[in-house]
């Protein structure tokens, strides 16, 4: 090898090692998009993909349903296929719940979040003690019910929970009657 054909080879070289080791001049490249299923985040499912099962249950959420993400459409695609298992008065009962939600406000729903965080917290005696006020709450004739939910009302947020003393559950005597 002559050294004229040495040299170059040499320039060959260094401009190839070179370039592996500083960046590029080049413009910087998007990054690719990965995969959806690589990172767990399902394609869209529009509403007409849906089965007749799934649409009956979802209805409420209709005209919002292209709208979702594709992460919140998967988690209701997979609660529906709970859901249509179920008895049809269950079935309907969660279709009225969803609609519930629907109409409410942003605010509303926000309180009902921290209503629910907040019941997570409770002691299952507290659970229990709570869920038996409610049922003696339902128990009342209508009229009493709205009474009482006006008085409530009408209390400062602090004091609500202090209230009313008389419908919280009394302690049994021994023999498990009130005298």
């Amino acid at each position: 090898m002559n050294r004229v054909q040495s040299r170059i080879l040499l320039l060959l070289l260094a401009s190839l090692l070179g370039s592996v080791g500083a960046p590029s001049l080049a413009a910087p490249q998007p990054p690719v998009q990965a995969d959806n299923a690589i990172y767990g985040s399902p394609p869209p499912t529009p509403w007409s993909r849906l089965t007749p099962a799934q649409r009956e249950i979802l209805a409420p959420l209709q005209e919002e349903w292209d709208h979702f993400t594709p992460r919140r459409q998967a988690h209701l695609l997979q609660r529906a296929e709970h859901w249509t298992r179920l008895p049809a008065p269950q079935r309907e009962k969660i279709r009225q719940r969803i609609a519930h939600w629907q109409q409410m406000t942003p605010e509303e729903r926000q309180q009902a979040r921290a209503n629910m965080r907040q019941f997570e917290r409770l002691t299952p005696q507290q659970r229990r003690r709570l869920h038996a006020a409610y049922e003696r709450f339902r128990q009342l004739p209508p009229r009493q019910r709205e009474k009482l939910l006006r008085e409530w009302r009408a209390l400062p947020r602090g004091q609500r929970d202090q209230w009313p003393r008389h419908f919280r559950q009394k302690p049994q005597p021994p023999g498990g009657e009130n005298p």
